[in-house]
């Protein structure tokens, strides 16, 4: 019997994707616990971070076993598949395919050959030197016969679960491998004995350690501890490598730590329980809010928020600016897509499928709208038709991140530049295209303030374009992208080439 696809979208129309994360990843080491399921209750509190695939592998300490499909976590999995997954040792994964399609064959945990037994491997984040990887392997090994890229797959997971097939302990193997990998990873994975997580450099996509009565998770994102009953007990560093065995945890710093974390987590991947570098993502979210509020007040009778991802900066910009907060619009929860195609008329409706107004609320009101951010700007465009349909006097738009500008390379599915509404748009340009009475973006300064991190400890290169990892030449080139080490006059060149090659 066919069953839907599992692709759960925050997207509000059909065909409209917006800003996607790539995956999430756990582990857990813990002898007498039933690890399989912890993993599955972790991937649970990770499912927004991709829902394309879900997969586990568990170890006794003698062999491994996995178990992955198509879709998401609930409906992969079963109580038969979960039992038949034993063991103390276990990393999952739920994926959105960056590198690689969105195929079988590409779903993870990947699982692949060791001279000494096996690895299995999990991986949020991209890789940008991939031809390099590959070149390697086909000095190391030639034409692949064994393993995942034999079987077909095209992720970049695959390329490093290969490149780990060396002579030695898979710690040795990961100390030479990792500082050869550029772009972002968190990894957690296994062989038969032992729990390893690796993170680049940069730390640029989020990784935490937690702590069971019985033994160690690491997770992507700290509510998968929340979730598993796990206590947090410190982020993994930018360069870090852990080992938890029988013997029991030990951490080594396999390279310099240079941070430079994705200040979109802030904006809109991560769950809003999780907390980033020591800071609630909700309450940096509604200090978004309130900070946009500051920057960009307006007379209004109503603050409300796109359904779900603006809510906190907008119950921040309420709070700021005094305009009572409320529920203007209600979506529907279940958004999955499924086999069943809607009718022309229906599909007109477009946005009405996931979204509808209230409308004796909205009806005659001045309505500040607050979103996440702005990709295409179809999604904004849509709602604000659809409040004026139903009766807004006027709908004045406020962003909680600056305009997206340049795409990212290390694990969100942005559009391409050409597709980003603010490249080659000014401000009210853009107002004009939604058809708002007013548009307002938060500054990046404002942004970066309510993290409370230091501006350079985060990577903001989809609006700045300043990349914290070199992009290969012919990427950057073909973009018009800069690179965090190249001075601010040949930053300006490029930037204005870019703008005039897309416009």
């Amino acid at each position: 019997m066919a069953r839907g696809d599992g692709n759960l979208s925050h997207d509000l129309l059909p065909g409209e994707k917006g800003p996607q994360d790539s995956c999430g990843v756990f582990g857990v080491f813990a002898p007498g616990e039933d690890v399989s399921k912890l993993t599955y209750y972790g991937l649970y509190a990770l499912q927004h971070r991709g829902q394309e695939s879900a997969g586990i592998a568990t170890s006794d300490g003698s062999q491994i076993l996995v178990y992955k499909d198509m879709g998401l976590v609930s409906q992969v999995f079963d109580e038969a598949s979960l039992e038949a997954l034993q063991g103390h040792i276990a990393i999952g994964h739920t994926r959105y395919s960056t590198t690689g399609g969105s195929i079988w064959s590409n779903a993870q945990p990947t699982l692949g050959p060791r001279p000494d037994g096996t690895v299995a491997l999990a991986h949020n984040g991209n890789l940008i030197n991939t031809e390099e990887l590959q070149a390697l392997i086909g000095e190391r090994h030639g034409m692949p016969r064994s393993g995942e890229l034999a079987r077909g797959n095209t992720t970049d997971t695959a390329l490093v679960t290969a490149l780990l097939n060396t002579e030695g302990p898979l710690e040795d193997a990961l100390r030479e491998v990792l500082p050869r990998l550029a772009g972002a990873y968190c990894f957690t994975l296994m062989d038969e004995t032992a729990l390893y997580a690796a993170r680049d450099p940069q730390g640029i996509r989020p990784l935490v350690l937690g702590r069971l009565e019985r033994g160690w998770v690491v997770a992507s994102e700290t509510a998968a501890l929340d979730i598993c009953g796990a206590s947090f007990v410190r982020e993994v560093a930018p360069g870090e490598m852990l080992v938890i065995d029988e013997q029991g945890l030990r951490s080594e710093q396999v390279m310099p730590a240079k941070p430079k974390g994705c200040v979109f987590e802030y904006v809109y991947l991560a769950r809003p329980d999780t907390r980033i570098a020591g800071r609630s993502v909700n309450e940096s979210r509604a200090e978004m809010g309130r900070q946009l509020a500051r920057e960009h007040p307006v007379e209004a009778d109503l603050v409300i928020p796109t359904p779900e991802s603006g809510t906190p900066a907008a119950i921040g910009y309420a709070q700021e600016s005094g305009i009572p907060y409320g529920q203007g619009m209600v979506k529907n929860a279940y958004v999955g897509r499924t086999f069943i195609q809607p009718s022309q008329t229906i599909r007109q409706l477009g946005i009405r499928l996931k979204l509808n107004p209230l409308r004796e609320v909205v009806a005659g009101k001045r309505l500040v709208v607050v979103d996440d951010s702005v990709v295409r700007g179809n999604t904004q465009r849509a709602v604000v038709r659809m409040l004026r349909e139903a009766g807004a006097a006027e709908v004045h738009v406020r962003i909680s991140s600056p305009p997206v500008r340049w795409p990212c390379f290390y694990g969100i599915d942005f559009a391409s530049r050409a597709e980003l509404i603010a490249n080659g748009l000014g401000i009210e340009d853009i107002a004009r295209s939604l058809g708002a009475d007013s548009l307002g973006y938060i500054s990046e300064e404002g942004m970066v303030a309510a993290t409370t991190q230091p501006a350079d400890s985060l990577c903001t290169a989809c609006f700045s374009g300043k990349y914290p990892v070199t992009l290969p030449e012919p990427v950057a080139r073909a973009q018009g992208i800069i690179t965090s080490g190249e001075d601010s006059s040949s930053q300006d060149e490029n930037r204005s080439i870019a703008v005039g090659k897309d416009a």
